[in-house]
């Protein structure tokens, strides 16, 4: 099951009852387009404790469509690579420190 960006919003909500919603909104709303455009920029994000999101560039080639066989140019793109950190691994496969 995959969390949404409201669900996320309630447990801040929850956890810091003295924020307005719409200040916790914001605040959400400002580190994601900051990781956004970092990204967009060809940097790296580095999330302590959590893991590195970094883009990748991955080359143009000729692909192919499966259902006719017909070739397809591919042009290159970008794509975002993610490594979570060992406190993360640990904590997803219950490692103590």
């Amino acid at each position: 099951m995959a969390i949404a960006k409201s669900k996320i919003l309630k447990k801040l909500k929850e956890n810091y009852p003295n924020f307005l919603k719409k200040d916790l909104e914001k605040f959400t709303d400002i580190i994601l387009n900051e990781i956004k455009f970092t990204l967009k920029r060809g940097e790296r994000v580095e999330l302590r404790g959590f893991g590195v999101f970094s883009t990748k560039i991955q080359k143009a080639r000729i692909s192919r469509n499966p259902k006719t066989g017909e070739k397809i140019d591919t042009p290159e793109k970008k794509t975002i690579h993610f490594k979570m950190a060992k406190e993360l691994f640990k904590k997803l496969n219950n490692e103590k420190k």
